[in-house]
């Protein structure tokens, strides 16, 4: 769900703008990060799944 998180954050911090509502700004900011930090966990989590498999496929060979 990061990018659509992302996409949320960034209407609301447009709608804060808008507004004047510096609350609704704040929010749509760390909905914002939260989506890049899933993005990012979700990245490092796939890359550390291909290194084990990886590791499995070199054992398998020995």
């Amino acid at each position: 769900m990061g990018l659509l998180d992302r996409l949320l954050g960034r209407t609301k911090q447009a709608a804060g703008d808008v507004l004047g509502d510096s609350t609704l700004r704040r929010e749509g900011v760390h909905q914002e990060q939260a989506g890049d930090a899933e993005d990012r966990a979700r990245l490092h989590e796939d890359k550390a799944q291909e290194a084990r498999t990886e590791a499995a496929e070199h054992r398998a060979e020995e």
